[in-house]
């Protein structure tokens, strides 16, 4: 095989491997947010997508938030899909290697970055709702925001050592 070869062999390598890594952030996003939407909004209940703006004490204001809520599952099923097969095709060559450390890391650094991302958006720049209403707010917020960064850092470590 000549150096041109091996370089070529390489690079595809390395393009299946940043191929298969963004369709596991793109999955742990789209996780992320399913994990938020289901648990915070419906299980919980302790917010919608716009409760601040729109509190749900009417049938009005609660099929707008049902509205954004479903809005905000579109995107995170549009997450999971294109995650879903990005990560198909970067793995399903022959000759690509993964660790199970680098996969989890993926969908950790996803979740978390979700988590940074709408807790610094939604919640404080915007204010359209906050984890959970009440007294407390702030402290819910923060806890939200720290829960993500540390998901999204043990996330990058894992991911690097996979490198």
């Amino acid at each position: 095989m000549s150096v041109l070869g091996a370089r070529g062999h390489v690079g595809e390598q390395a393009a299946q491997q940043r191929r298969w890594m963004a369709g596991g952030v793109l999955l742990g996003l789209g996780l992320g947010g399913f994990f938020d939407g289901i648990v915070l909004h419906q299980l919980l209940q302790w917010h919608h997508m716009v409760s601040e703006p729109y509190p749900p004490n009417t049938v009005q204001n609660l099929r707008i938030n049902t509205l954004g809520d479903g809005l905000f599952h579109s995107l995170n099923w549009v997450f999971t899909v294109v995650g879903t097969f990005l990560l198909w095709s970067g793995l399903r060559a022959s000759r690509a290697t993964w660790r199970t450390s680098a996969f989890l890391g993926t969908l950790l650094f996803g979740w978390g970055v979700f988590n940074v991302v709408e807790g610094l958006i939604d919640h404080q720049i915007l204010g359209i709702h906050h984890v959970r209403p009440g007294p407390s707010w702030l402290a819910y917020d923060l806890g939200y925001l720290a829960w993500g960064a540390v998901m999204a850092l043990l996330g990058w470590r894992l991911m690097r050592a996979a490198r």
